[in-house]
Parts: C-alpha cells; sequence; structure tokens
C-alpha cells in the first residue's frame, strides 16, 4: 500500500497515545515502517493504544514543552511527521481557554520549529480539523480556499494551527530540500477504541454500558461522519506524496466523507439502532455553549488532484464501529488488526489506487 513507501522509513506520530495516534501508528506498523511517537499518557482507561500493545519506541511529553520537542525530533532523526497532538475537543476549550490555544498553536509551531533544525525531516503532515473554517452554517460545504475562523477555542486555535503552518511554508519550508509540509482536515471520525467524552459513539457505549438513555445535546446538528481509517488513508497518501517529492501536495486538504453521509446526529443514531437495539436517548435538558449546528467538508480537490476517496460509506463505518465495541464489550478481544484488514480490502475492490 501507499507505493510500499513508509517500509523502513523512520516515521515520528506526535499524539500516538490518542484515538487517531493510536489508529495511525497500528497502520504505520503494518506497512514496515520504524514508528516512534510523542504524547501525553492517555487520557482515559481503557485506552485503544495501552490495549493494542504496540511495539514501538513511546515517548511521553508535552508538545508545549518547545525544548523537549527539538530534542526528541533531534534523537530520533525522523523522515516523516504526522502531527496529531492536540486538545481536541470543543467543550473542554471553553474550560481551559488558554491550554488549548497553547497545545494546537504553539504546540504546532514547536513541532514546526524543531523540523527546521534537523536535516532529516522530509515531510510533515500537520493534523487540524473541519471545524477551522469560519463556519457561517450555509448549506454550502467548505473548500480548502475558503476563510479560517472559528466560535469557541478549540475551532479558533485549529485556524490559528493552520496559519501557523502556512507561515512556517512561506517564510521557512519553500526552498529547495526544506520539508514539505501540508495540513489535513477531516471530519467528525468514528471507530472502535474512542473513549473521549462529548462524543457521540464513546457517549453511547458508556450509556448502554451503564443502563441509562443517552443524553444528547443537539439531535439536529449536521455533521460529516466518517471512519477514522478513512481520514488516515488521506493523511498517509498526503505523506506519500510528499516522501516522494510532490511539492505541488504542500497545502490543505480536506479528507471528508460522501455528500450522502453528511447528516444529522438523530439520523446516525437511527442508523445505529440496529446496532445497539437497547439503545435511547433523550435531550439534555442542561445549557451548553455554543456548537455549529451545521457543518459540511468539500474534499472535491482530493478526489481530483490525489485521486483519494472513502472506502466505508457511513453505515460500512457504524457498523465497524459498533461490531469493535460489542467484540470488545462481550470478549474482552480488540479487532483492530482485522478492522484494519477488512478496510484495506475494501479499499482494493474499490479500485483505490493507494491500495493496490
Amino acid at each position: 500500500m501507499f507505493g510500499g513507501c513508509y517500509h523502513g522509513k523512520r516515521v515520528l506520530v506526535t499524539g500516538h497515545t490518542g484515538f487517531k495516534g493510536s489508529w495511525l501508528s497500528l497502520w504505520l506498523g503494518s506497512l514496515g515502517a520504524q514508528v516512534s511517537g510523542l504524547a501525553l499518557a492517555p487520557s482515559s482507561t481503557p485506552s485503544h493504544w495501552d490495549l493494542l500493545g504496540q511495539g514501538m519506541e513511546d515517548r511521553r511529553g508535552d508538545i508545549r514543552d518547545a525544548d523537549l520537542v527539538l530534542r526528541t525530533v533531534n534523537e530520533l532523526q525522523p523522515d516523516i511527521i504526522f502531527h496529531l497532538a492536540a486538545q481536541s475537543l470543543v467543550r473542554p476549550s471553553y474550560q481551559d481557554a488558554l491550554g488549548t490555544w497553547a497545545s494546537n498553536v504553539m504546540g504546532t509551531a514547536h513541532v514546526l520549529e524543531a523540523c527546521r533544525h534537523v536535516k532529516s525531516v522530509r515531510a510533515i503532515v500537520a493534523v487540524t480539523s473541519d471545524k477551522c473554517y469560519e463556519n457561517r452554517e450555509t448549506h454550502e460545504p467548505y473548500r480548502e480556499t475558503d476563510a479560517l475562523g472559528g466560535h469557541d477555542p478549540y475551532s479558533a486555535s485549529k485556524a490559528g494551527a493552520e496559519l501557523v503552518a502556512a507561515s512556517y511554508r512561506r517564510s521557512y519550508f519553500h526552498e529547495a530540500g526544506a520539508p514539505l509540509l501540508a495540513t489535513a482536515r477531516a471530519g467528525n471520525v468514528v471507530g472502535g477504541g474512542d473513549w473521549s467524552l462529548d462524543r457521540l459513539l464513546p457517549d453511547l457505549v458508556r450509556a448502554i454500558g451503564d443502563g441509562v438513555p443517552l443524553e444528547i445535546r443537539a439531535p439536529r446538528a449536521t455533521r460529516p461522519w466518517q471512519h477514522v481509517l478513512d481520514s488516515l488513508s488521506g493523511y498517509l497518501l498526503v505523506g506519500q506524496r510528499l516522501l516522494e517529492g510532490h511539492a505541488n501536495v504542500a497545502s490543505a486538504w480536506n479528507f471528508g466523507p460522501a455528500p450522502s453521509d453528511i447528516c444529522s446526529v438523530e439520523a446516525v443514531l437511527g442508523k445505529l439502532k440496529p446496532h445497539w437495539p437497547e439503545l435511547d436517548w433523550k435531550l439534555s435538558a442542561q445549557s451548553h455553549p455554543h456548537e455549529a449546528a451545521l457543518l459540511q467538508l468539500d474534499s472535491a480537490k482530493a478526489h481530483d488532484q490525489l485521486g483519494w476517496s472513502p472506502a466505508w460509506g457511513l453505515d460500512e463505518a457504524l457498523e465497524a464501529t459498533s461490531s469493535w465495541y460489542r467484540t470488545f464489550m462481550n470478549e474482552q478481544r480488540v479487532v483492530s488488526h482485522e478492522q484494519l484488514g477488512a478496510y484495506a480490502d475494501a479499499a482494493r475492490a474499490r479500485g483505490l489506487a493507494w491500495a493496490q
């Protein structure tokens, strides 16, 4: 897969103990990469990272510490960095705005500054969010050329991370021999192994485990839903192109679902009901800080220029996610390796070039 470009490469994943980072580390390991990670300890028990038991270098540290980041990158001498470490939730960003800004903006700057000084680094994929756009809640999906913004500290900090990346790209990474830097913006990801608070599937699993109705803040809120592996396939494809020296790929990329998979929370719950017959939900009576009611992504650029498309639709993503949690709850067994294989098979069956 990915032209075999990751086999033997030294890869650093920041945020490897998180939900996306742990899946990405698993995938990179299966591709034969020499994977190392820099992250805080997992934020939940259980955690997908701990359950996987990955045999890779696992460094713990905070990307808000610039000296630590530089020392880590210098010691590991990576060929490519996937920067995922972040404060990744909207509601906690209201509670700790300064910590969110420090992690998401200055943390990104620390990683990119380290890459300026470590000559081994050839490529950087900095992951931000679909929420980095100035969301006017229109029915037009956002494209990479649309204005950045953000109402809450999380969304605004992800826009800030995009600006930091654009500044480093123009100021330092435009010369021959400099690292190629791309940013990636995905939708609302689902998948097994996520135990974050204030996310739909983890909250559902906890509610069912506790035998209580799931509390929903905004049943009509509409989001671009996708499986975590669909977003990661986009990140890996961009990383491949950067490692191959395609300077035109050093830009911003959306990796969202098909338009038909952009739907409301209520619609997603309806699709989940066959997998969780015991599912019951109610509208939360509490007041909550502002969250956007409508968000859509346009991934035409990735489709047209990279040949990227999702391998799984929303129905398949929800089936795989439900199956992961059911297997874990009933058998205490982790099926991430099997699901990664099934996802790759689906991508090959769809004729996606990266999977051949």
